[in-house]
């Protein structure tokens, strides 16, 4: 009797600090959505491992079907509490040109994902133009010629080229930019970008609709190994370790609901350490994520990009990228200020803000470290010596034209390319955007294991 009046006593005991560590969240019950794209992996891990339950949380994780612009519609009328996003739609939100609602970036759920996919036909026509698909990383210059060499034969009846992305303010539809226009390819111009969700790309290259795309995994892959193309190049190819997506909240939500918003982000930082603490855990992963009510596609092409590996040839073999994605080594899931700002960039060098803005104050406003910060410390995520970095100067982090982003040049930054379409000009914007901030390199370092990290040297776990 007494043994079990001891254990009926601790469990009780047990409970009650359970419950008094819980007792500050404000909402248990919430709604989570998402696209079926692998970087979707925190969420659903953090659901499917426990993590939210471990940390007071009900979590029903909602696939969404209606794209990204049904992932910003449902976060912003609060029909989801928080979201899976694309690391430029809180900033769009919050600015009115992708919804009209004050948004936070929580966190940062991965790096990198992407790759760039054409048709088999566009392919052969871009070999007889110079193209080596084997070469890494592969640039715009034989679609260039490609494109020059159409504009020859067909004169004043030139037909651009279709190519698909995301969404407009997506990391894809930057990224494609990017690669083109480092070219001296006018996107608007010389080729014509549709938007399409993700999954829908495939069916639609297969189609004829399009003769490529930009998107995220495992959409690239269904692709290469169903024949029907072959990834050129990937965002990491790009830009090594890009942001790509975040965890994103409206600002009345999380502002009424700050523990809430502790919680969620304590599960979701255990989720992206899990997941980079072996490759076992991203083949788990990978299974977990082949499921109908998540990213629903085989295992095998889930596992093309998941455990270090992407094969970017329909008749070639996968070659090693063991950083296609990270979730959290490299300080991937931290929220840089500078991160969110080169989003900015891209929003003005492609025309879609037409007004200067203080480009400080408004990502400031909206990425979040501080808040991260918060959480990170409770579970053991490490922090990056400050929020601000350059970018294109590192070993791992470099872009593919060997430009830099300093943010303290942003303004600079934007005009600096063969083809914008920037609205406001480089004087007018100079005059709102006169601070300065300091900047601190953060050194590469893998604390949560061998996943998504560029060597095992650099795991100090």
């Amino acid at each position: 009797m007494f043994l079990g009046t001891k254990k009926f006593v601790a469990t009780a005991l047990s409970l009650t600090l359970a419950s008094s560590l819980y007792a500050d969240i404000e909402k248990k019950d919430l709604k989570i959505g998402f696209i079926a794209l692998t970087d979707c992996a925190p969420i659903v891990i953090a659901k499917e491992k426990g993590f939210f339950e471990k940390h007071g949380l009900n979590v029903k994780v909602v696939k969404e079907g209606g794209g990204w612009a049904g992932i910003q519609q449902k976060v912003i009328s609060g029909e989801y509490d928080y979201s899976h996003a694309l690391a430029g739609m809180p900033i769009a939100g919050t600015l009115g040109i992708n919804g009209n609602a004050e948004m936070y970036a929580l966190l940062s759920l991965d790096f990198n994902g992407n790759g760039i996919t054409f048709s088999n036909k566009v392919i052969k026509q871009m070999e007889t133009h110079g193209l080596d698909p084997i070469k890494r990383p592969v640039t715009a210059s034989s679609l260039k010629t490609l494109i020059d060499a159409k504009y020859k034969a067909e004169g004043d009846k030139y037909k651009p080229l279709e190519f698909g992305m995301v969404y407009p303010v997506s990391t894809h539809n930057y990224e494609i930019r990017y690669w083109m226009a480092g070219e001296g390819i006018d996107p608007d111009r010389d080729t014509t970008l549709k938007v399409f969700p993700p999954p829908q790309m495939v069916s639609n290259m297969k189609a004829g609709n399009i003769e490529g795309y930009c998107v995220g995994e495992p959409w690239n892959e269904r692709a290469v190994m169903a024949k029907l193309g072959s990834t050129l190049v990937t965002n990491y190819n790009i830009w090594n370790n890009n942001p790509e997506k975040v965890l994103q909240s409206t600002k009345k939500f999380a502002d009424a609901n700050p523990e809430t918003t502790q919680a969620v982000l304590k599960a979701v930082i255990e989720a992206q350490k899990w997941l980079d603490s072996s490759w076992e855990n991203r083949k788990e992963a990978a299974k977990i994520l082949s499921k109908k009510k998540y990213v629903y596609a085989p295992v095998k092409v889930l596992e093309k990009s998941m455990i270090g590996t992407f094969q970017f040839l329909k008749d070639k073999e996968s070659e090693p990228n063991p950083m296609f994605n990270v979730f959290a080594n490299y300080y991937a899931a931290y929220p840089y200020y500078s991160h969110g700002m080169w989003f900015i960039t891209q929003m003005y060098r492609w025309g879609q803000l037409d007004k200067p803005i203080d480009m400080k104050k408004t990502i400031e406003s909206v990425y979040r470290p501080d808040l991260f910060a918060k959480a990170a410390k409770e579970v053991g995520y490490s922090l990056p010596p400050s929020p601000w970095k350059v970018d294109g100067v590192d070993e791992y982090n470099k872009f593919i034209d060997g430009k830099v982003f300093d943010p303290n040049k942003a303004v600079e930054y934007i005009y600096d390319v063969k083809v914008h379409h920037a609205k406001v000009s480089q004087e007018e914007l100079s005059k709102t955007n006169t601070w300065k901030v300091e900047t601190t390199q953060p050194k590469y370092v893998c604390p949560y294991g061998p996943a998504g990290c560029a060597d095992p040297k650099y795991v100090i776990k």
